[in-house]
């Protein structure tokens, strides 16, 4: 029983002092402009909400990561819009007219999807928020992704061996 507990506290700390890191990495290269939502977040959104592509949509999933690592892994029903080859015009005729629907932007760990979400705030869309940790976390916190057959996964495509760290959960892909 003891070294359960010192196992749960290591644990406890080894998480807090992740987190801690996170919120370091995303403030050094994020002007927080757009504000962050959290995976919990997000889950109750989903579970109040149906997040699919037509217009009429409460809820619209736009993952900013390039389209090799959307085919690996992505949250369910997210667009794929990229981010090295970002195209607004694009990307607008896959949105709502209707530019207060909410837009959940996010990429590996939340910094590329900042630079989408910002693009689309200049361009008039006011309900706009930054997965916070991104797919990572999102998958971190045990959240499903799906492949590009639409089948639950386990593996996270994590952008190179140096952003990898940032996986605690699942199967990293490079």
């Amino acid at each position: 029983m003891k070294n359960l507990i010192y196992i749960f506290l290591f644990s406890l700390a080894f998480s807090v002092n992740a987190q801690k890191n996170l919120n370091e990495l995303l403030k050094k290269f994020n002007t927080e402009n757009i504000p962050y939502i959290t995976s919990n977040d997000l889950n109750k959104l989903i579970q109040q909400s149906i997040i699919s592509t037509q217009n009429n949509d409460q809820i619209i999933l736009l993952d900013s990561r390039e389209p090799k690592e959307y085919k690996v892994s992505h949250i369910n029903n997210a667009i794929c819009v990229g981010y090295d080859h970002f195209n607004i015009r694009e990307t607008i005729k896959k949105l709502p007219v209707n530019k207060n629907t909410k837009i959940i932007v996010y990429c590996s760990l939340g910094i590329r999807s900042e630079d989408i979400a910002e693009k689309l705030k200049k361009i008039g869309y006011t309900n706009i928020y930054n997965l916070y940790g991104g797919i990572f976390e999102w998958k971190n916190q045990g959240n499903q992704v799906v492949n590009k057959q639409q089948n639950t996964t386990e593996k996270i495509h994590t952008f190179n061996k140096e952003w990898s760290k940032w996986l605690l959960k699942g199967e990293k892909i490079y």
